[in-house]
């Protein structure tokens, strides 16, 4: 994918997002997501919520999963909730939670039972390294997706450096990471001009 289709894609997804979420729709979404998403389902979610959808603009998206991500927990379990919340309240947040975690937990229980039986089979040791290999391109794509809306201000596309070479070159632990460069960040973005 190139920056311009990448691009092309930003514009269409930054449009006004359609209107607010039933509570049904948001289960519908969230049950679909937790059905197709195994190990990549950020950039799924990402596609259903702004570009098929258009719950939020891809700004929005961008600034709720940055959120998410400094709270404990899963990145998506968090994202479901904090948007089922924003459109619908308590009732909407348990609605896009159990909507996403029903049916994997199903699917996982089983799997689990299977591949406990089946681990030393080398088509299985080949298919489970084709899946991370693909949830690896996945995330790739959406991490791409999301730096589009930044990449024209300074200080955010700084911050986003400043994270990546902490966490992802230096190995630095993810918490005290987040500790010290969250606030700053924040302290930033609110005091200086973009």
């Amino acid at each position: 994918m190139t920056t311009e289709s990448i691009a092309t894609v930003e514009n269409s997804a930054s449009k006004v997002p359609s209107p607010l979420p039933s509570t049904r729709e948001l289960f519908v979404g969230f049950l679909t997501l937790g059905m197709i998403g195994f190990g990549g389902v950020l950039p799924l979610a990402r596609r259903m919520i702004v570009e098929q959808r258009r719950w939020l603009t891809s700004a929005q998206f961008t600034d709720m999963l940055g959120l998410c991500q400094c709270l404990p927990g899963g990145n998506i379990i968090n994202l479901s909730v904090a948007i089922g919340l924003h459109f619908r309240g308590v009732a909407g947040a348990l609605a896009s939670l159990l909507g996403l975690i029903a049916a994997p937990s199903a699917v996982v229980i089983a799997l689990g039972v299977i591949y406990q039986r089946f681990q030393d089979n080398l088509s299985v040791q080949h298919l489970f390294a084709g899946l991370a290999a693909a949830a690896s391109g996945l995330l790739i794509a959406m991490a791409l997706k999301m730096l589009m809306p930044i990449l024209k201000k300074p200080l955010p596309l700084l911050i986003a450096c400043l994270f990546f070479v902490s966490i992802g070159l230096l190995r630095l632990p993810l918490l005290p990471t987040m500790l010290i460069l969250a606030p700053l960040s924040i302290i930033a973005i609110w005091k200086l001009p973009s």
